[in-house]
């Protein structure tokens, strides 16, 4: 899933060496370091075949079907905009706290769609473990404060990802299991490496404006997504819905980056915050 690649990537990027790439001599040091990371990551996030994992669930049915399915999606240039785009995310407070809000919509969307809906394919795969409204709200309250409620909108990509979710919800119900697949997967693989990345580079305080990242109730995640993809499995679907799911998971990955798009940071500002972060904690100059 892309959101794990991402994470595991962006946390190794930082020790590897620097791809070597023609630029233009205008370039500043700062602008061909993030090029490079990008590069780097780009191709890492490419997904490979999972013929090593045919022990696992997701080597088998429609885990692997997914995994090879979207794996069109993650073309260099696919996973170079949306690496930009997290770059550009976590570069500034008001950035990070736009992602949350996009996420926050989303998120209530998906989760009314799954309270609402008698599909038993959704409701298999509807583990409470992973739902993370609740969370969301604890960090629109941290980024836009008690009444947050009365001020926030959703963009207009975050609209148009709400309204997909809608449109499959009453019209193709099991198609949110690409949703399920997509978001919940990518975030729960992800998630503590992702989180850890936005406190470093936003300094945030301990234990604030992360709550969606942690995962308190998923004590051991290999464990976990394993049932969950035994679960996804053991879906009565046709393959025309297989399929379907498939497309819809191309989708939502082309909906994520067009969100990404839209965040206003700057991504050299949280390349070299981060950069500064690794190199300090490496030298010893963070401890008390």
């Amino acid at each position: 899933m892309f959101v794990l690649t991402l994470a595991l990537s962006l946390a190794l990027a930082w020790q590897a060496p620097a791809v070597s790439r023609p630029h233009t001599a205008r370039c500043r040091p700062a602008v061909l370091s993030l090029t490079d990371q990008e590069q780097r990551i780009s191709q890492a996030m490419e997904l490979q075949p999972v013929e090593r994992l045919a022990e696992s669930a997701r080597g088998v049915g429609l885990a692997l079907a997914l995994d090879d399915g979207t794996r069109k999606s993650h073309s260099v240039a696919e996973n170079t905009a949306f690496v930009t785009g997290f770059f550009r995310g976590i570069a500034t407070k008001q950035s990070f706290g736009q992602l949350v809000t996009t996420l926050y919509f989303v998120y209530e969307a998906m989760e009314q769609a799954f309270d609402a809906s008698t599909d038993p394919n959704v409701q298999a795969l509807d583990y409470s473990q992973l739902r993370r409204l609740s969370a969301l709200e604890e960090d629109m309250a941290y980024y836009h404060g008690p009444q947050w409620r009365e001020s926030v909108t959703p963009s207009a990509a975050t609209r148009k990802y709400v309204a997909r979710i809608r449109e499959v919800a009453a019209d193709a119900p099991h198609l949110l299991v690409a949703h399920m697949y997509t978001r919940y997967l990518g975030d729960l693989f992800g998630g503590q490496m992702m989180g850890g990345m936005a406190r470093r580079s936003l300094g945030l305080e301990a234990a604030k404006g992360t709550a969606f990242y942690e995962f308190d109730d998923v004590p051991q995640t290999k464990p976990f997504i394993e049932e969950w993809y035994t679960t996804l499995n053991g879906l009565e679907l046709s393959e025309a819905q297989k399929q379907a799911i498939v497309d819809e998971g191309n989708l939502v990955f082309a909906l994520n980056i067009e969100v990404f798009e839209e965040l206003e940071g700057n991504p050299v500002q949280a390349l070299w915050t981060l950069a500064s972060a690794s190199l300090r904690a490496a030298l010893g100059l963070d401890r008390g």
